[in-house]
């Protein structure tokens, strides 16, 4: 193990044992925002110096069994035992290693989640329904609220584009590496001699952003329109201009709003969508910078770039960033997307700690 790493993990270490002492203290919960901020701390470093206390006894254990090997009856039995402490101590360091990674500070952001029709006319908001669909079966797997933000349907089905707030711890970490292009081929229901279409749909993954503390809109930057409401929704939603587009002068960002009856709350929702894509922006730029010195899964950022392919007639999903192909359409479709998400992660936890060691 690299000094650096251990001299961080003996500071890491020292800490939690402050934190215990501190903890205990007489005058601890005299402070309860403090003494919240130090029990938070204490559940992170508590898993990490475990296993780094069981790399120290395996170390340790290296150590004894190194003065043995001179006693010639203790010889071998020394080197199995040497043997058996230096494995625990690779698998140790390795595990170590990954919960030393930088966590992404939105990883338990709720999120917006955008799907926009691309190539393919109505085969493409078809398509784009489909997805709504499985990001939402998805959610309700983990338990989690979707909320309908905007919303434009085509005349067969589908949505031209769709935008809804999905709710619950980790959102962001399980969905953040699907934005991005996807591509689907099958055969539509309005072909007639069973040709196989290629169409796509763009997918944005936004974290939902803390306008006070995350993003500064100027409301000088902002111009916001009212209109009245179209399509679905009865006989009321109509009567009045409580629909709302807001423009974002400075970047040309246009966000509306028509789900709701009350102008107020379209305002509020068409709001929180611009904040999110703001920091989305933010977070597409570094992640470009990023991408310009090292592979990145999550890319540079550019929606454009196709990144899965759906392929009905052989039941098959293709994503091209880890070159992973499942035979389970029907079941991803249906929201099973752990296999995917697991794999996605794994491949970007691997991409960091190659990152390390440069």
């Amino acid at each position: 193990m690299k000094p650096s790493m251990l001299f961080k993990l003996d500071q890491l270490a020292n800490r939690l044992v402050e934190l215990d002492e501190l903890l205990m203290s007489q005058d601890a919960t005299a402070n309860m925002d403090n003494y919240r901020k130090m029990t938070r701390e204490h559940a992170e470093l508590s898993p990490l110096v475990a296993v780094y206390r069981q790399y120290q006894g395996a170390l340790d254990d290296t150590a004894a069994a190194q003065e043995l090997l001179s006693d010639p009856d203790m010889k071998e039995f020394a080197q199995e035992e040497i043997d058996g402490a230096r494995e625990r101590m690779a698998g140790l360091e390795l595990e170590l290693q990954k919960m030393l990674l930088p966590k992404d500070a939105n990883d338990e952001r709720n999120i917006f989640l955008e799907i926009r029709a691309g190539t393919g006319g109505d085969e493409s908001a078809l398509f784009a329904g489909d997805l709504l669909r499985m990001y939402t079966r998805y959610a309700e797997r983990n338990r989690w609220q979707v909320e309908m933000v905007s919303e434009s349907t085509s005349d067969l089905g589908g949505y031209r584009e769709v935008i809804v707030r999905i709710v619950g711890n980790g959102a962001y970490s399980k969905l953040k590496f699907e934005s991005g292009g996807h591509r689907v081929q099958r055969v539509p229901a309005t072909e007639t001699q069973g040709r196989i279409h290629t169409s796509a749909c763009t997918v944005a993954v936004m974290p939902e952003a803390d306008e006070l503390e995350d993003i500064d809109i100027n409301p000088a930057d902002l111009r916001i329109d009212t209109y009245r409401a179209s399509g679905a929704g009865g006989q009321h939603i109509n009567k009045t201009d409580s629909a709302v587009r807001i423009t974002h002068l400075p970047t040309g960002l246009v966000v509306e709003c028509q789900d709701d009856r009350s102008q107020h709350k379209n305002k509020a929702s068409a709001m929180k969508v611009l904040a999110a894509r703001l920091k989305d922006a933010q977070l597409r730029e570094q992640q470009s910078k990023e991408a310009a010195t090292r592979k990145s899964l999550i890319g540079s950022g550019d929606r454009s770039e196709r990144i899965r392919t759906y392929n009905f007639p052989q039941g098959r999903l293709t994503d091209h960033r880890i070159n992973l192909t499942l035979y389970k359409l029907d079941f991803i479709m249906d929201g099973d997307l752990s296999e995917l998400t697991t794999a996605l992660a794994a491949e970007h936890q691997a991409e960091q700690l190659a990152a390390l060691g440069d």
